[in-house]
């Protein structure tokens, strides 16, 4: 393509996880999640405040719109584009096309990763019903219903062979929908047969809601071995089964936060269970769909994606050599794998590397009146000062043992917090995990805290080999440092890594090298700058009232260090 002015290609999911991507001649400009705007946790359907955030930030009109595609879960807008759960902004005259569930999260991976040539695997709990799917020719299709059953039956795995701008179907997985199938208590409400259905179910059944499926992953280590033995998934034929007689057995739900205290063993022996057989049914499926198209180099997308632990067993037992999860495996990343499809695909633009940053956020550092609210947010009882040193007045403050908010640049696009929406602290202090769950996160004390370290030194530290930037994989922490960094060891004596490289986040890198010089070790705690059933804040303002109303020490906003007395 040649142009004489920049081509924008808009791509939106209006799944449970909203979110709008906007690419500039084949590279991100802007991204956003819908929670972000509307701080309502998993928010989605209706797109237009977080297209309108892309645009205005990126200082662009419709004219100036090539293209935009989008995916929902349930309707292919076969009766236009004008609503959807409300009235859209896209005005007549723009060209939009829909692209289904799975080849959007799967665009969403190929195209971040730095592969030119990849397998593709997209596992959740449902994606598009088979008379929407736009991807089924060539593919393997062991379920085909036709006529109204063509409605009822929904995506639950899809594989895809991607070589430079084509994705292609290589098998397709159907179920149809469960929900009123049994009234098992843990029965998953979306497709049968279901990986991503089934954990879902589980975690509602132990956590009480499924805001955050990560929960599930982060008890599990405290179950009992054995506690519970049922076979969950059946792998027949490369496909995965669920036999759901064994749910019968679970009749008694988690009722309240006294009453998940109260049963905590029996929860957290559930999640043990169902963790492990999600682990194993990933390794199987991941074995069989490499044997019909064995490439080194596996993309891995879907809300599942996001089980850190299962991706490193993937990657440890299957043929695959490499593998690329990108930071929003989940229903957000839809918004990135629909604009990349518009533009590799339709448009047949140009492959553009950029180099996978996650910061895709419009910045507040420069906006002078965005810092000075924050500031006025932050209350009385604080000093504020503006270091010379900036990386070393914090490290100071995170050796003192002091909690710390840091908020800059672009927010991070996906639900781990990466360094610009982060919550920072002395790995070594065990006492501060549970301060922060308490004071700050006001969440529940079995939840871990992944570790930020340098690249350079993580293999010091971990059982580690390759860069983990997203904290999408869990390692074994190396047993001579367990005890030493107990606020990011989990009870297994695991951690979910961050590995941060100087040409990513150079600024990061350096705050790092600093807290080293300081402490000697160069890793600190990183959680994201939010509390429970919030999602990450987005503005300086949002940061500086998350400060004051909670058990922060210290935050850093623009180039002020604020410090409460």
């Amino acid at each position: 393509m040649t142009s004489s002015k920049p081509v924008y290609v808009l791509g939106v999911g209006l799944s449970h996880n909203g979110a709008a991507c906007l690419l500039k001649d084949g590279r991100i400009a802007l991204a956003i999640e819908k929670e972000r705007l509307t701080k309502v946790k998993n928010d989605g359907g209706n797109d237009a405040l977080a297209i309108a955030y892309c645009m205005n930030a990126a200082g662009i009109g419709w004219d100036d719109v090539a293209l935009v595609v989008q995916n929902a879960n349930f309707g292919s807008f076969a009766y236009g584009h004008r609503w959807y759960r409300g009235e859209r902004s896209i005005p007549d005259g723009v060209p939009v096309t829909t692209i289904s569930h799975h080849l959007a999260h799967a665009c969403s991976a190929y195209f971040l990763s730095p592969f030119d040539d990849a397998a593709v695997l997209t596992v959740d709990g449902c994606g598009n019903a088979f008379e929407d799917c736009m991807d089924l020719d060539g593919a393997i299709l062991p379920e085909q219903p036709e006529g109204e059953l063509a409605a009822l039956y929904f995506e639950k795995d899809s594989y895809y062979a991607a070589s430079g701008s084509d994705v292609r179907a290589v098998f397709k997985d159907f179920s149809p929908l469960g929900r009123f199938a049994t009234d098992y208590p843990m029965h998953p409400d979306t497709t049968r047969h279901s990986i991503g259905g089934v954990y879902a179910g589980a975690s509602r059944y132990v956590l009480g809601s499924l805001s955050d499926l990560g929960k599930l992953m982060g008890l599990a280590p405290y179950g009992q071995p054995g506690a519970f033995r049922h076979r969950i998934f059946d792998i027949r034929d490369g496909r995965v089964f669920v036999d759901y007689g064994w749910m019968a057995e679970f009749r008694d739900r988690m009722r309240s936060a006294a009453d998940f205290k109260a049963r905590f063993q029996y929860f957290a022996d559930i999640a043990r269970m169902v963790q492990g057989e999600v682990e194993r049914a990933l390794v199987e499926l991941a074995r069989a769909r490499h044997a019909l198209h064995p490439s080194p180099n596996l993309c891995f997308a879907g809300g599942v994606a996001l089980n850190a632990v299962a991706n490193t067993r993937i990657l440890n037992e299957t043929p695959f050599e490499r593998m690329f999860v990108p930071p929003a495996a989940d229903d957000s990343g839809l918004a990135i794998g629909c604009a990349y499809h518009g533009w590799r695909t339709i448009l047949a633009g140009e492959a553009v590397r950029d180099g996978g940053s996650p910061f895709l956020g419009r910045s507040y550092d420069s906006d002078p009146a965005q810092i000075e609210r924050a500031l006025q947010a932050v209350g009385d009882n604080v000093t504020v000062d503006r270091p010379d040193d900036l990386m070393a007045a914090m490290a100071n403050t995170l050796a003192e043992g002091k909690t710390l908010a840091w908020h800059r640049g672009g927010a991070e696009f996906g639900p781990r917090a990466l360094g610009h929406r982060s919550i920072l602290a002395d790995p070594r202090r065990a006492d501060l995990r549970d301060y922060i769950n308490a004071q700050v996160k006001f969440r529940e004390d079995f939840r871990p805290f992944a570790p930020a370290v340098l690249a350079e030194d993580a293999a010091t530290y971990f059982e580690l080999d390759r860069d983990s930037p997203y904290m999408l994989f869990v390692v074994p922490v190396r047993e001579a440092w367990r005890s030493r960094i107990g606020a990011v060891v989990h009870v297994d004596g695991t951690a979910r890594v961050q590995t941060v490289r100087q040409e990513a986040d150079a600024t990061f890198h350096a705050l790092l090298t600093a807290f080293k010089a300081q402490s000697g070790i160069g890793m600190l705690l990183n959680t994201s700058l939010n509390r429970r059933g919030q999602p990450i804040v987005e503005t300086p303002v949002e940061a500086a009232t998350l400060f004051r109303d909670t058990g922060l020490h210290a935050l850093v906003v623009g180039p002020y260090l604020v410090r409460k007395r």
